[in-house]
């Protein structure tokens, strides 16, 4: 039997296809499954067509790919050629495909900073206008970026905070420009999830990530998957212009409460004294 959604209709995305990058692995990975099992066909695309292929059979019979590089136009143009030429449509695109490294902001390089540039604005400016010109036809579609939280900055990851910002603001002005046609541009700002990625890192930074969470844990990736689905469902219509935050408070959050600063000696925050 094949899986189903723990939460969403199986035909809540019956008949629509939809592009994600950066689909083989991870994250992406994660939300072309639940895409596929809520009824959509799913084309996943990275420049490592290997993985792609890896990753193709634990998604569905659904799913197809499509192998070249976002961050160059005629990579771009290329993906949506191949969505059309296999499914003759495109309702959806995920801009899920971003990348950084930690580096302090005062040593950040400029061969750095140009290639989480590249990755997270180029990439996703020229996949979002190759779907725009070429992919979505006259019922409009929908393009969902990936961003990151908090918003107020996280050290050592300045240049993705600055790439992940511009892509907030793109968001904003496409939504308004398209949106009389019919097409619909939101953002989906993450936390700190549970990633692969994140469990190569000693064990002192992943836990550390954790404990920085209100809700004292990390991200699932069933949670983003389901993030995902819903703004590629006609939902994600009306939140077209938003940046829908995924964080468990994260981004409201400025440390442990109550801070150092404002407990006395018992450690207790002092109370003013009101007159009856």
């Amino acid at each position: 039997m094949a899986p189903v959604s723990a939460i969403f209709d199986p035909g809540l995305l019956d008949g629509r296809v939809v592009l994600v990058t950066g689909g083989g692995t991870n994250l992406g990975l994660h939300a072309a499954k639940e895409l596929h099992r809520t009824g959509a066909t799913v084309v996943i695309a990275g420049r490592r067509a290997e993985v792609l292929e890896e990753a193709r059979p634990q998604i569905g019979e659904r799913c197809t790919i499509a192998s070249a590089d976002i961050r160059e136009q005629a990579g771009a143009q290329a993906i949506v050629g191949r969505v059309l030429a296999d499914h003759g449509r495109l309702d959806a695109l995920v801009n899920n495909a971003g990348g950084q490294y930690f580096v302090p902001a005062e040593d950040i390089a400029a061969k750095g900073w140009r290639a989480v540039w590249r990755l997270n604005v180029d990439g996703t400016r020229t996949m979002t206008e190759a779907a725009v010109e070429r992919g979505f036809g006259d019922s409009g579609g929908a393009v969902v970026n990936v961003t990151v939280s908090p918003h107020r900055g996280y050290p050592g990851l300045a240049h993705t905070g600055a790439a992940r910002a511009a892509v907030e603001e793109l968001t904003r002005e496409w939504a308004s420009a398209w949106g009389p046609r019919g097409i619909a541009v939101i953002a989906a700002a993450i936390g700190r999830f549970d990633t692969e990625s994140l469990r190569k890192y000693p064990e002192i930074i992943w836990q550390g990530a954790r404990a920085t969470v209100p809700l004292q844990r990390l991200g699932t990736m069933d949670e983003y998957a389901w993030l995902i689905t819903m703004l590629c469902s006609p939902l994600g219509h009306d939140l077209s212009g938003s940046v829908v935050t995924l964080d468990g408070a994260l981004d409201n959050w400025e440390g442990p409460w109550p801070r150092e600063t404002m407990v006395d000696e018992r450690g207790v925050v002092p109370t003013e004294a009101r007159k009856g």
